[in-house]
């Protein structure tokens, strides 16, 4: 067989190196080419074997140096010189096979390495929708998902007061199986906060409406408003009009430091549509009076 630079085949430029160096290259190595994870792969099954026997001949001090002097004659020498014949030398397999190992018999090509590396299971991600009181509080949800044996399976799930849209609850070892006694995998709920009638949440802040009437409009008011976990009142100036804001603060969603953003009021005028008499000879009266017309004044 031809001249297998052991350090080359574990991902190592160079001799010098600690058992610390060796024992990670060869982790390495050997997760990516485990006969497990490259099932019917014969090219990945030989080279996992490489990896076996490069790590048996350098894990030992006293066959690494015999090594190490072959490899520096056809590999070192020609390295530090940035030689560009990089031909690798023919040896018999009997011979290379022997320095090493003696007379040991050649183990049998087709049977598969013993060593079992342990690989961690894969994360297994869902999603779940909650309304903004859930997460403004916290809550705990219990959500029903099918696993890999086709068996439903009821997960409850810790929600955290305050967690924001699109962040993930992790609930650890709940995901695939992992293979030659690696860790399960988990299960990651990706959190979708639902937008619902009376509040619309934008980062930390959130909007809601404001209704009233024509004359609080025109007079001001002070008004009561519905927050996400209170009522408050707030002062409208006189004169204000339909699409104005009102900023309430302190009065938002949670910003996971103890603080809060603020709520934004959207002031709507609503008319009414039916009126008594009274009503009705009143709004006469103020059209006869009144000598305001927006469509001159704000055109």
């Amino acid at each position: 067989m031809r001249f297998k630079d052991y350090y080359k085949i574990l991902g190592l430029e160079t001799s010098k190196i600690t058992i610390q160096d060796l024992k990670i290259a060869y982790r390495d190595a050997a997760k990516k080419y485990h006969p497990d994870v490259n099932v019917g792969d014969r090219v990945a099954e030989e080279r996992f074997k490489d990896i076996n026997e490069a790590y048996k001949i350098l894990s030992n001090q006293t066959t690494k140096r015999k090594y190490d002097r072959i490899w520096n004659s056809n590999v070192g020498k020609k390295k530090s010189k940035e030689q560009k014949d990089k031909n690798k030398i023919d040896i018999k397999f009997s011979d290379f096979f022997n320095l090493f190992f003696g007379n040991i018999k050649q183990e049998n090509k087709d049977r598969k390495n013993k060593i079992k590396i342990p690989i961690k299971g894969e994360n297994i991600e869902t999603e779940v929708d909650l309304s903004i009181e859930e997460t403004f509080y916290g809550c705990e949800k219990k959500i029903s998902l099918r696993t890999t044996n086709g068996k439903m399976k009821i997960f409850s799930i810790k929600i955290p007061a305050g967690i924001r849209n699109n962040e993930k609850v992790r609930l650890i070892g709940q995901g695939k199986k992992g293979l030659n006694g690696g860790r399960s995998g988990d299960l990651l709920i990706r959190v979708n906060i639902m937008e619902n009638k009376k509040f619309k949440l934008q980062g930390i802040d959130l909007y809601t409406d404001l209704y009233i009437t024509p004359w609080e409009a025109v007079l001001g008011t002070k008004a009561s408003l519905d927050t996400i976990d209170d009522k408050t009142s707030i002062y409208i100036p006189q004169g204000i009009a339909s699409g104005e804001k009102v900023r309430i603060q302190g009065k938002g969603y949670k910003d996971g430091k103890g603080g809060r953003g603020d709520l934004i009021a959207e002031i709507k005028i609503m008319v009414p549509k039916e009126l008594t008499p009274k009503e009705r000879e009143l709004y006469k009266k103020l059209s006869e009076i009144s000598t305001f017309n927006p469509r001159k004044q704000y055109m």
